[in-house]
């Protein structure tokens, strides 16, 4: 298939290119830089000549407290940009995969994952900005996945975020600091290059419509930075902590662990956090030998 791919160097998007190429599809990448989003008219521009099968859509305005202070852009991005991107596909006779996010739930009387049909109850302007965009997404009638999705890592790092939560705590273990983490709030942290596979068998099947897709099983912040110093075997100063401990101008959910159960029911499956974490430690341990290895 031919597909045109928008985030094509960031976090996600850096695996979903390598394993849809892989799987033997026509990828088009395309970086932030050479395709804004909020750009309708470059949007359609590129869209209609490239005439692509698939769009996945990996742009986002996601610094959750940016998304505080510039609603008008978080809303932009994350809405009205989706919308005209989903106008562009049908037009295109395109399907397009978007990518949400579990902070359309707010989680503070929740202790068990959220199936898709739950009702949302975001807690931030970046959650309502996301979940207009699905709302409006689905308004336009056209063929589409909206993937939500949670606690994202990956070997690419998150360009926009300058890093990721796992290389994060492992400067911090490394330079020797005391590692404070949250302990009160439960998600599920997902490894971008499984994510890429899952959404790669997803898309294949055309039972299009709304999906909850992050790794199995589920975690607090602290019992996953446990788990990032046991495997990389780094000892550190870590000491659980509230979130009341820390001053932030934005709310987050309490708890936004997502049920796969409708992607299970296509016969799909992906692995669990804990299987995860020590495969992407290896391939971050590969990767910088590689760099150190052209360096020299």
């Amino acid at each position: 298939m031919k597909i045109l791919l928008i985030g094509a160097n960031g976090q996600l998007g850096t695996d979903l290119l390598r394993v849809f190429r892989a799987a033997g599809h026509n990828v088009l990448p395309f970086t932030h830089a050479q395709i804004e989003v909020s750009n309708s008219q470059r949007v359609s521009d590129v869209i209609e000549e490239a005439q692509p099968e698939i769009v996945l859509n990996t742009a986002a305005f996601h610094k959750v407290e940016e998304c505080e202070r510039k609603p008008d852009l978080a809303f932009q991005v994350n809405g009205s940009a989706v919308m005209n991107l989903a106008l562009v596909c049908k037009r295109a006779d395109a399907v397009l995969v978007h990518f949400s996010t579990d902070y359309v739930f707010g989680g503070y009387s929740q202790n068990t994952p959220y199936e898709v049909d739950d009702r949302p109850a975001p807690l931030n302007v970046y959650g309502v900005s996301k979940l207009v965009g699905e709302h409006l997404m689905a308004f336009t009638g056209g063929r589409y996945f909206v993937i939500r999705t949670c606690g994202l890592y990956g070997t690419a790092g998150s360009r926009g975020k300058g890093g990721n939560f796992v290389e994060n705590m492992l400067k911090k273990a490394m330079a020797g600091e005391p590692i404070r983490v949250v302990e009160d709030q439960v998600l599920t942290p997902t490894y971008t290059a499984d994510l890429a596979e899952a959404v790669c068998k997803l898309v294949s099947t055309d039972r299009f419509g709304l999906y909850h897709l992050s790794s199995e099983g589920q975690c607090s912040w602290y019992e996953f930075t446990r788990g990032i110093l046991q495997c990389a075997g780094i000892p550190a100063k870590l000491a659980p902590v509230k979130t009341s401990d820390f001053f932030s101008p934005v709310k987050r959910p309490a708890y936004s662990v997502l049920s796969k159960a409708k992607f299970r029911s296509l016969g799909l499956s992906i692995p669990s956090w804990e299987d995860a974490l020590p495969r992407y430690l290896e391939e971050r341990k590969r990767n910088l030998s590689a760099e150190k290895a052209v360096i020299v």
